[in-house]
């Protein structure tokens, strides 16, 4: 004697070996032996064998109409025999295999059958039957069309459906959307990697908008178009300052945040301005523009073109545009002419007039190192005596810093200038004749503006403090290895910098954390000692560190696209220039970075050669939407310099090459059945640690 029954959801059947009162012995086909419960057989027969009931009964359920089984079907509850009776020949009994197939029939349409017990079924309602059956054809359509996308797209076609949600598939996804499941399907089915199948399906026309498009999806999924505000104008009744102040910054800058100027020169005491744009005299926290500010929270940069933190409007009435008085804060500093120690500082709410808007690109050659080394002349350009003795004061305010930080700032690497072959203000299409040009770090109109920066900033931070009004500063606890610039509300020391405190203040037209600090200054400068009641941030305000986390997310994703975007014009110059070989340093392992170029990637023969070695290398395959290169080491050009190479070159090395590769989020384990102007342009130079 045989019997079928259940365990664990499965119909298993085998030979009865014994009985006792409430279970059996069963040895199965495969020998195995197992006690069944009574209450869970099914069905006792002497034929066929086990294995033949089985296969019998799974074609006999196959067969079964389940619409016309679920009509005649009892209304009450019933069991599997009484529907093989009903369904095969209501005149005889039904036999073993007929009665299996009931079963598996049953069993397996939850939709049409609801259990009842072992063995026990009842009719589903028919509003639920109704439900359930448009659900299980939704399904079969939705596996007929992720069927039919993947088909096309395995064929190098692009449904549309995938095309729009193609940011969302890579990045996104939704892994039960049909989107998703299609292209997992294709890629498994073609044996390519998601972003090849989908480029060579026509998804990805242009590298350089899928680059765009991918950083707008994730960073501005609402547009980059300002929401309407009105535009407060500046408070008319601030006084006019008795100096002529100028600016120093590239030619593309619209966002002039800062100015200086001096004061009583050849008199043996020099009052220096720092002076920067007040967008907070007028913005309110809470407001129109300040939501907007907060939601962006930095201006974003990128080569030849960039999204501003404030709309247009604000800007233009703010920045610090030569040829009218602006409304500032002005940190003021007195020093001896001749030894250039401090003697004093003040700070003042009021309007400077902007003399000139002095730009890198056409001074830098004219300012240089060997111009501030050698007399003043008669012939000397406009600006000269003020810029002589800035030079001599960031000297010697760097000097100073340097001292507490333990060691020079190493300006080993360059600074790079893409210009684009575009005009100015419209957005790149990717294809443009791109310009890369070198700027020497720490030349000297750049040591000026940042030294002032940082002086205006550390001495900002410690006013703060001393009031006892919160703000956002940076910190770095030591020099060490691995310890890195931290943002928080206390006025900590920054070991970088080699400053007491430092809370950045002197960007607030492109950066959310120096207009928010801008806001406590002009508290300060007000109130006085009493600037904590009426400034709008309040000692252990949980709405600062809101700002906190929200900028350094916003700001490292800002940071990162510039990268990569950079990344993605230094590979196309290499293209337009026909470039098959570069000169590169070693840095570590295998990667390099290119001599004249911002290029770290990864060498073939260079592991092992020490840090610092020069190299000429031939370069290999670009791919631009990967954002990858690599090369094959040609020759060693000469013995390793390791004085040439410090921490910070390493931690650059690995910024620069995070730019690439792309991660995606398409995962192929994921794969389920299918159920049933004219002038060049250039960027603007990214504010850097120091301002």
């Amino acid at each position: 004697m045989y019997i079928l029954f259940e365990d664990a959801g499965k119909f298993l059947a085998g030979r009865i070996l014994s009985r006792a009162e409430a279970s059996m012995q069963v040895e199965l086909d495969s020998g195995k032996r197992v006690k069944v419960k009574t209450s869970h057989a099914l069905i006792e027969f002497e034929q066929p064998g086990p294995a033949q009931l089985l296969s019998a009964g799974g074609e006999l359920a196959a067969q079964i109409d389940l619409n016309l089984a679920w009509e005649f079907a009892s209304d009450d509850e019933f069991g599997f025999a009484d529907l093989a009776r009903d369904y095969f020949d209501p005149n005889r009994p039904p036999s073993a295999a007929q009665q299996a197939g009931a079963l598996f029939a049953l069993h397996e349409a939850p939709h049409y059958f609801r259990r009842a017990g072992k063995g026990r079924f009842r009719k589903a309602p028919p509003e639920v039957l109704q439900q359930a059956l448009a659900a299980l054809e939704k399904r079969k359509q939705i596996a007929a069309r992720i069927q039919a996308w993947a088909e096309d797209l395995v064929a190098g076609r692009c449904p549309p459906a995938i095309a729009d949600q193609l940011y969302r598939i890579l990045f996104k996804p939704d892994k039960n959307g049909a989107e998703y499941k299609a292209v997992v399907q294709a890629a498994q089915q073609s044996r390519q990697a998601p972003l090849d199948l989908l480029q060579r399906a026509g998804a990805i026309r242009s590298s350089y908008q899928f680059h765009w498009r991918r950083f707008l999806f994730e960073q501005f999924p609402r547009g980059t178009h300002f929401a309407s505000a009105q535009t407060p104008p500046p408070d008319a009744d601030l006084p006019l300052a008795p100096v002529q102040a100028f600016s120093i910054d590239d030619s593309s800058t619209t966002e002039i945040d800062d100015a200086l100027s001096v004061q009583g020169l050849g008199s043996g005491t020099v009052e220096v301005g720092i002076h920067i744009a007040a967008p907070a005299l007028a913005l309110r926290p809470g407001d129109a523009i300040d939501q907007i500010g907060r939601e962006r929270l930095s201006t974003v940069y990128m080569p030849g073109y960039k999204l501003t933190m404030l709309p247009d409007a604000v800007v233009e009435r703010y920045t610090l545009q030569a040829g009218r008085p602006c409304p500032v804060i002005s940190l003021y500093v007195t020093l001896d002419e001749y030894s250039l120690e401090i003697k004093a500082s003040r700070t003042r709410i009021e309007q400077v007039p902007i003399a000139e808007n002095l730009r890198h690109d056409q001074l830098d050659a004219v300012f240089t190192d060997g111009f501030f080394q050698a007399a003043a002349a008669d012939s000397d350009p406009a600006w000269s005596a003020e810029l002589r003795l800035l030079h001599r004061l960031a000297g010697q305010l760097k000097t100073a810093r340097e001292t507490v930080r333990g060691k020079p700032e190493q300006f080993n690497r360059p600074d790079y200038t893409f210009r684009l072959d575009l005009p100015a203000g419209e957005e790149p299409v990717g294809e443009e004749t791109v310009e890369i040009s070198v700027r020497r770090r720490g030349a000297p109109l750049d040591l000026i503006v940042a030294e002032m920066m940082i002086l205006a900033n550390r001495s900002w931070g410690l006013w703060l403090a001393e009031l006892g009004v919160p703000a956002i500063y940076r910190s770095q606890a030591s020099m060490a290895p691995g310890v890195k610039v931290r943002m928080g509300t206390k006025a900590l020391p920054h070991a970088g910098l080699g400053v007491p405190a430092y809370a950045w203040s002197t960007s607030p037209l492109r950066r959310y954390v120096d207009l928010v600090n801008q806001w406590q200054l002009i508290a300060c400068a007000r109130h006085g000692a009493t600037a904590a009641l009426a400034a709008p941030f309040k000692p252990k305000d949980a709405e600062l560190f809101s700002i906190i986390s929200a900028f350094e997310a916003a700001y490292s994703a800002y940071n990162s696209y510039q990268a990569s975007i950079e990344r993605y014009w230094t590979l196309r110059y290499l293209r337009q220039h026909g470039l098959e070989q570069l000169t590169a340093t070693v840095l570590k392992d295998d990667l390099v970075r290119a001599d004249d170029l911002p290029l770290v990637f990864p060498v073939a023969g260079a592991l092992g050669l020490a840090r610092g070695a020069h190299v000429r290398v031939r370069l290999g395959p670009i791919d631009d939407i990967t954002l990858t290169i690599s090369g094959t080491l040609i020759e060693r050009l000469d013995l390793p310099d390791d004085a040439a190479l410090d921490e910070e070159d390493l931690e650059g090395s690995e910024s620069e090459l995070a730019a690439g590769p792309i991660a995606i989020a398409v995962d192929l384990e994921d794969a389920q059945p299918a159920p049933d102007e004219g002038p060049i342009a250039s960027t603007e130079t990214r504010p850097s640690d120091s301002q």
